[in-house]
């Protein structure tokens, strides 16, 4: 059975000539977001989507679809997720991690008390955010370094920080 991961999440247009931004979930953005790439989509019927066009502007991607050359033909594919099917995808690192593997996962302090739920996970080029959803409803972000999160255990579902003080005091 194949299974698609999230490359990309289209988030708002950028200028007049049908340019989106795009909050990136791979770790090789240069070697999938390339023009004449083809996406299946999420919600299925906005794809599937092919690239025409992917340039940086401030550290942000900026990427032109075929079919949708103007501010609102790329409005409507705010939301939309890129997708790539397994037989497509490189094998994944055993130290890296998708968003989609993460999502749910309790966060735990190293001596058992609870943190929240993770409920996105940030790629940023210097290191990874992991977004955790405190009992009160406060978010708050994690640093994903293995300073600081120690240990991601699957079978649990589980995420042990090892936070700085302060770090949670947001959350709590």
């Amino acid at each position: 059975m194949s299974q698609t991961f999230v490359v990309a999440r289209v988030g708002k247009p950028h200028g007049l000539r049908g340019e989106v931004t795009v909050q990136v979930h791979t770790d090789d953005p240069e070697g999938r977001l390339t023009p004449g790439a083809r996406f299946a989509t999420d919600p299925q019927q906005r794809g599937p989507l092919t690239l025409v066009s992917v340039r940086q502007h401030q550290g942000t991607y900026l990427l032109g679809f075929e079919g949708h050359p103007d501010r609102t033909a790329a409005e409507a594919l705010r939301g939309t997720r890129l997708l790539v099917d397994d037989a497509d995808a490189e094998e994944v690192d055993d130290a890296g991690w998708r968003e989609e593997d993460l999502l749910g996962f309790a966060v735990v302090r190293v001596d058992g008390s609870p943190v929240g739920e993770v409920t996105a996970l940030h790629l940023r080029p210097v290191q990874d955010l992991l977004e955790v959803r405190a009992p009160s409803g406060a978010l708050v972000l994690v640093p994903f370094v293995e300073e600081l999160v120690p240990e991601v255990d699957e079978e649990t579902r589980t995420v042990v920080v090892d936070p700085p003080p302060g770090l949670l005091e947001l959350g709590e």
